[in-house]
């Protein structure tokens, strides 16, 4: 074989020409991360209990949910911890050869049959399924120069107009706020109103999900219908309440043949979700948000595209609104970069100078040399040519 090719060095010449064409094509397609993706695949399932504390999140929503997917196939063993918060959040590791899509499906049908045992508030806001991501490839920090805008406002913008285009670039799997708050009518209830009236709380909570209802009022003029009736008008109903004076009118109880409200006993203001968490950031009252790479994706190609995305959009943000990028991981992974060509550059450079100086002609020097650069592009189109004989094995294992 060696004979060959010294003899015909036109066909050497080709052959390495192929090399170099083939590794230069699969270069750009080759991943890049700053870890590789050695973890065994994670399934995460969270769920939320409204007012409840730990203990009964654990009881109620943890246990029940934790008996259901023991068992599912190819799992190693789950974590799970409930919040006072109401929070309760199980992640399930599964075997490394397990496929991370299909073992969400059987974690997401083993969750459906446990979705009976679960209290109503859990069964409302539902129960979340998802593949446990990777680390962030970035944070920014979203903030008002001069105080413009509160943390409530800023989250609300950053939820409707820059999450979900976020989640739309390639790549990305998820995007997560820091320091949310949505918002949300708040009913605040003076106990000693309550007590002088011999009204509970749970009676203010069911007059609200009796009143604060949408309805389909059905139409006048529908069949059956007298003879003669020309004309059908569908009936539009006031459904859920928007402002807090609504909220406030709305009836409690009779007391005595008076009626009573909720403005009776306390009172609605529109407000935040929840109040649990602080964010500041530049010692100005802020909102941050990390973007989430999939795990087969080019963390370099995800953080361009994020920027530039960001980019693009903070051209729409309103006067005095600003953000900055509090952490980037791709820093490391770029420095990496230049450090290996740094470093390959030495190397080359120092190999053809000892090839130099043992053979003490250049004539000599240059062939050793060329096959230098062959190798090494050439290489990379065997490690993607590794990459499709592993997926193809896993496929046909699975």
């Amino acid at each position: 074989m060696v004979d060959t090719f010294i003899r015909r060095p036109i066909l050497a010449s080709v052959c390495s020409l192929v090399l170099i064409l083939a590794g230069a094509v699969a270069i750009p397609s080759m991943p890049v991360a700053q870890y590789p993706t050695l973890a065994p695949p994670q399934i995460s399932v969270s769920a939320f209990y409204t007012g409840a504390n730990a203990q009964e999140v654990e009881t109620a929503v943890t246990t029940p949910l934790e008996q259901a997917i023991n068992g599912v196939e190819g799992m190693l063993y789950m974590t799970s911890s409930s919040t006072n918060s109401g929070v309760s959040s199980i992640t399930v590791t599964f075997d490394i050869t397990r496929d991370q899509d299909v073992a969400a499906v059987d974690v997401q049908n083993r969750v459906n049959q446990a979705l009976g045992r679960m209290p109503a508030e859990v069964r409302t806001t539902g129960i979340t399924v998802s593949k446990q991501s990777t680390g962030f490839v970035m944070a920014v920090g979203v903030f008002a120069e001069r105080a413009e805008y509160d943390s409530l406002f800023l989250s609300n913008y950053l939820d409707i107009y820059v999450k979900d285009a976020l989640k739309r670039v390639p790549g990305v799997s998820d995007v997560i706020i820091f320091g949310e708050r949505k918002y949300a009518m708040r009913l605040w209830l003076d106990p000693a109103r309550l007590a002088a009236r011999a009204i509970t709380a749970n009676d203010v909570v069911t007059a609200l999900r009796e009143q604060n209802v949408q309805i389909a009022a059905g139409s006048v003029g529908q069949a059956p219908a007298p003879s003669g009736q020309m004309y059908q008008l569908s009936v539009r109903a006031v459904g859920r309440l928007r402002e807090a004076a609504e909220f406030e009118n709305i009836i409690v109880k009779s007391v005595g043949g008076a009626l009573v409200r909720v403005k009776d006993v306390g009172r609605a203001e529109l407000g935040a979700e929840t109040y649990g968490s602080q964010l500041r950031f530049q010692g100005l009252e802020a909102v941050g948000f990390g973007v989430i790479q999939l795990p087969t994706a080019n963390a370099l190609d995800v953080e361009h595209a994020v920027s530039a995305e960001m980019e693009r959009l903070s051209a729409q943000f309103p006067p005095g609104m600003r953000y900055l990028v509090s952490f980037n991981t791709t820093d490391v992974v770029e420095e990496s970069i230049r450090e290996v060509i740094k470093t390959l550059i030495e190397a080359i450079a120092l190999v053809v100078l000892v090839i130099f100086l043992f053979l003490q002609t250049w004539r000599s020097t240059i062939i050793p040399a060329i096959t230098i650069p062959v190798s090494l592009i050439g290489a990379f189109a065997f490690v993607k040519l590794m990459d499709y004989s592993v997926s193809w094995l896993t496929m046909r294992s699975s």
